[in-house]
């Protein structure tokens, strides 16, 4: 710190016997070091920092003095962003098709059953949520030539090895556009011919190249009294599938020719709106449901319309569920207050809940088992989070002291982190999705206001499971 005068005039009224006539400009005083604690200021005098101290300066208030603060570590700073370790992914991308998609699937191709060795190539299929409903499509994608240890976070045209073609499809009845409040409408449609295109277009198109086809669905529902959200198809029956609503209504569709029957009674059992919708992955004639109610229920179609049992899962709406594929006995639900649990159907009467989660901040807005590891789920957040879990795993305190001495210096990790978290992925905004590749072990997709993300985690080891396999014991 130096000081200096802080009114130059008081150094004029010093120097009044100065000659007259002198008209050169007044001389600055020297700056003089202050001692703090020894110094005392003189009258005019103020402290002044020397800037090339400093990397950043500033000052600022918020009224009333404050003998006490905190500094908040869950959200970035002025001028800070995020940086991933690029070491942590096999392989890490993000692209758009253009307005953000709150759902999206991935598609069933027949390039080989189980593939581990890249490049690798994967199709997809989007709905948007553009600024107006006129402008929707649905949106068919091909990303090819997917290239092990590629960390690409921005989507850049003619840049890299890797290559998206996408078609877009839109319902010609539906083109004049927003003309007012409309009877929510559930459709179907075949896209095996776009589809098709997809896959044989030429491998030298680049990001951006896409084609327009205006296309009518198959078939059209306006049995729903209000929009919903929740939609299954069965993994046992082809082409039958049941839909939710927010009114709390579920209908069931069989499959008829080539076209659906739909159940015009619903099942009805929940006291708000049917949030999700999942099929049993070994019962042809049992799905499950969850609410905003805070209930999830378990539906038998051949028993009627009322559910063979309900229970209490959270404290808040059920925002979604996940029926475990490779261990058919375990449900997994995320809800509105950022938890997640996985229960086991074996024990519904009884103790069922087998583990429960409070790592998330914000609600949970996908979850979904692994088709590859009976005892990893992912799962997102809205606090832009994408976490992956091995439910087998236990803490292991000598190998965290090993740990952290090995790292003290390079991390600063939470004290409180689950042992069973294996991996944390951000950098999106808004996360709704994430969908793992059936065809592609350790391959997850999400999406988010921002586009979407193709995220292979380097730590993600997967065995393929046996034939066999259908149990799964978590301690």
């Amino acid at each position: 710190m130096v000081r200096s005068l802080k009114n130059p005039k008081k150094l004029k009224r010093r120097n009044k016997g100065s000659k007259k006539g002198d008209t050169s400009s007044v001389p600055s005083a020297p700056a003089k070091v202050w001692l703090p604690g020894v110094d005392k200021l003189e009258e005019g005098e103020e402290l002044q920092c020397d800037p090339s101290a400093y990397n950043y300066l500033h000052a600022f208030s918020i009224g009333w003095p404050c003998l006490s603060f905190d500094i908040v570590h869950d959200s970035l700073g002025l001028g800070e962003e995020l940086q991933c370790d690029p070491s942590a992914y096999n392989y890490l991308h993000a692209f758009s098709i253009g307005w953000p998609c709150l759902s999206f699937d991935i598609v069933h191709d027949s390039l080989g059953l189980v593939r581990t060795e890249f490049p690798h190539t994967l199709y997809g299929v989007a709905g948007t949520q553009a600024e107006q409903a006129s402008w929707n499509y649905i949106g068919l994608l091909k990303l090819s030539n997917i290239s092990g240890k590629k960390r690409e976070l921005m989507p850049t045209a003619g840049d890299g090895d890797e290559e998206m073609n996408s078609d877009s499809s839109s319902d010609e009845d539906e083109a004049d556009g927003d003309s007012g409040a409309k009877q929510p409408v559930l459709q179907v449609w075949d896209f095996t011919s776009a589809l098709n295109n997809l896959a044989e277009s030429e491998t030298d198109v680049r990001t951006g190249d896409n084609s327009i086809h205006h296309l009518s669905p198959l078939m059209k529902f306006g049995g729903h009294k209000n929009e919903g959200y929740a939609i299954d198809w069965s993994p046992i029956v082809p082409g039958r599938l049941v839909s939710g609503d927010c009114n709390s209504c579920i209908h069931l569709w069989e499959p008829s020719s080539e076209t659906w029957k739909v159940n015009m009674t619903p099942f009805v059992g929940h006291d708000a709106s049917v949030e999700d919708l999942q099929w049993s992955p070994t019962e042809a004639d049992v799905f499950a449901s969850c609410s905003v109610d805070g209930k999830i229920a378990i539906w038998d179609i051949r028993l009627g319309n009322a559910p063979a049992l309900s229970f209490k899962a959270h404290d808040t709406d059920v925002n979604v569920i996940s029926w475990n594929r490779l261990a058919s006995c375990m449900i997994a639900s995320g809800g509105d207050d950022g938890t997640f649990s996985i229960r086991d159907l074996r024990l519904i009467k009884g103790e069922s809940l087998v583990a429960h989660f409070e790592y998330h901040k914000r609600p949970i807005t996908s979850i979904e088992w692994s088709p590859h590891e009976a005892s990893t789920i992912a799962v997102s957040s809205a606090d832009n989070q994408l976490t992956i879990w091995d439910l087998s795993l236990e803490r292991d305190e000598e190998e965290e002291v090993e740990f952290k001495a090995k790292m003290k210096e390079q991390v600063n990790a939470p004290e409180d982190l689950p042992p069973q978290l294996l991996f944390v992925h951000q950098g999106q905004k808004d996360l709704k999705e994430l969908h793992w590749h059936h065809q592609i072990p350790g391959m997850l997709i999400s999406t988010a206001a921002d586009g979407f993300n193709v995220v292979m985690p380097s730590n993600i080891e997967t065995t393929l499971p046996s034939a066999g396999c259908r149990f799964l014991n978590i301690l």
